[in-house]
């Protein structure tokens, strides 16, 4: 059994059902989590804006290269 950091809700998730790098939402509040080991079960949360800033470090590489 897997606790919401955020709220405490009990996540219905098995080890054997999700694979690491997997991301996975509470249903109570909506906060994402990438599972981080299946063995123990350990959740990260994702933290917002992650891919906004992939697109602008892809963009200033980019730049980089002209």
């Amino acid at each position: 059994m897997v606790l919401c950091p955020d709220c405490d809700t009990d996540l219905d998730i098995a080890a054997d059902e999700v694979d690491e790098g997997e991301v996975v939402a509470c249903p109570e509040c909506g906060s994402e989590f990438e599972v981080v080991t299946t063995t123990p079960l350990e959740l990260k949360k994702v933290e917002d804006g992650l891919e906004d800033d992939d697109e602008e470090a892809a963009k200033e590489e980019e730049e980089e290269e002209d």
